[in-house]
């Protein structure tokens, strides 16, 4: 649903709404296994996620809002090649895993190395939230068609889930530390 949203943007009205249902689903389903994975260890994991992506996601809106940080287009060049960097690494890794390959054990343990993994990638994805607030003040300053704002929710919806699972993922790793 999120690729054909992302071609058919002019659908988005009728898909965003479909997908935020679906992404929700998913959301809970995994929040409800490392609620249960970390019970012992992290009792308040989920309740800490939800609490720096919300602190993260308003940090980013006041930096950008007051002209700390600017959606430049250098800027922007720099955040999409290091996510596109970040999705093609972890779809290498998807693969390798399909054939038996497990040699990078660090993005799933508590190591320094992937905890400062981890740490990267909650800051793209944090940084990530620049771009979507950029392109809906864009869109609307431009007089953008009303579908538009249904697309710009919708990219909004998926960097913040993106930034609550790093973020999730990054609390298990410091957890498992213990």
């Amino acid at each position: 649903m999120a690729i054909v949203i992302s071609f058919k943007k002019e659908w988005s009205a009728y898909l965003a709404p479909a997908y935020a249902l679906l992404e929700g689903l998913f959301v809970g389903a995994v929040s409800a296994y490392y609620n249960e994975a970390f019970a012992a260890k992290a009792p308040n994991i989920i309740i800490n996620a939800v609490g720096l992506t919300l602190g993260t996601a308003v940090a980013m809106y006041l930096l950008y809002s007051f002209k700390i940080i600017k959606a430049t287009e250098k800027f922007k060049s720099i955040i999409i090649t290091a996510t596109a960097g970040i999705a093609i690494f972890y779809l290498i890794v998807w693969v390798m895993r399909m054939f038996g390959f497990d040699n990078m054990a660090f993005l799933h343990e508590g190591s320094l190395m992937g905890i400062g993994f981890s740490l990267f990638v909650v800051a793209i994805a944090a940084l990530n939230l620049i771009l979507d607030f950029d392109m809906i003040e864009q869109g609307a300053e431009l007089g953008a068609p009303k579908y538009m704002e249904w697309y710009g929710g919708f990219g909004l919806l998926v960097t913040i889930v993106w930034l609550y699972l790093e973020i999730l993922r990054l609390l298990s790793k410091l957890s498992s530390r213990n």
